[in-house]
């Protein structure tokens, strides 16, 4: 019998830590179409050491415009078809709940995009990483049992999860981060 060790992961948030949000009265909001996507800087560089070192790269991300009626869903794959062939990503988790009524047990903050792409990928979410940059990313990446690095741009609401680090910007985090990627191999 062969066994797949389950390798380490580095999720993403989408719009904050991936790209640039807009931000309007000081909340963040996604970009409306591919072309409006402008990715922070060294996130490509962060996501080619991240593979080099044998972990995983995926994003997950709300996108409950979809679910509002304000944005197709047609503009968010775009987008992501966009990424995936601008990044090295592994894949991209995607839930478009406006988070009315029930809760979704795959919107942020509640933690389903990890879970099922830590099944889908072999994951050992211990050994995972979080970055964010709302109190609802950090609180997924606790709840899924993840370390959590929080942005920390100084949006207009309340932060209320404690992350394990916090940074002011995604050039802050890598020199954090890259140390705390430690070199994997996956055994099949």
């Amino acid at each position: 019998m062969t066994t797949t060790a389950k390798r380490p992961c580095l999720f993403l948030d989408r719009d904050g830590v991936v790209n640039e949000s807009v931000v309007r009265g000081g909340k963040p909001y996604p970009p409306s179409t591919p072309e409006e996507v402008r990715y922070i800087t060294g996130i490509l560089e962060l996501c080619q050491s991240t593979k080099q070192a044998g972990w995983l790269v995926i994003i997950v991300t709300n996108q409950p415009d979809v679910g509002r009626g304000t944005m197709a869903r047609s503009t968010v794959e775009a987008i992501h078809d966009s990424m995936r062939r601008d990044l090295p990503l592994d894949d991209i988790e995607v839930c478009y709940d406006p988070g009315q009524g029930q809760p979704s047990a795959f919107r942020k903050p509640a933690p389903g995009m990890l879970l099922h792409a830590a099944e889908k990928h072999g994951i050992d979410l211990p050994a995972s990483i979080m970055v964010g940059d709302r109190w609802r990313d950090v609180a997924c990446g606790k709840a899924a049992g993840c370390r959590t690095i929080f942005i920390d741009y100084d949006y207009d609401e309340e932060m209320k999860e404690v992350p394990d680090i916090t940074v002011p910007s995604l050039s802050a985090a890598i020199p954090v981060l890259l140390p705390l990627l430690k070199p994997t191999t996956r055994t099949s």
